[in-house]
């Protein structure tokens, strides 16, 4: 299965609010819980290794590119 990076998601802006009334209350521990268990219950619904070990780089790649990104926006951040 090849990871589709191309927008996709049906209802983009809903999906966006349901995402950040998932967070609504929960302290940061808890909010990295549910992030934890969302990844794994897509991860499962995915199932294929390949295409999750292509979604985990793309991933690390655009935190890394956007750190990258704010360095150079604001050069006196270091």
């Amino acid at each position: 299965m090849a990871l589709n990076t191309q927008p996709n998601l049906d209802r983009p802006d809903d999906f966006y609010e349901a995402l950040i009334d998932m967070h609504r209350d929960l302290d940061d521990a808890q909010s990295q819980s549910a992030n934890a268990q969302l990844i794994l219950l897509l991860a499962n619904h995915i199932g294929d290794y390949a295409t999750l070990i292509e979604a985990m780089q793309h991933a690390r790649e655009g935190v890394t590119d956007a750190s990258v990104q704010h360095t150079d926006e604001h050069p006196l951040a270091a």
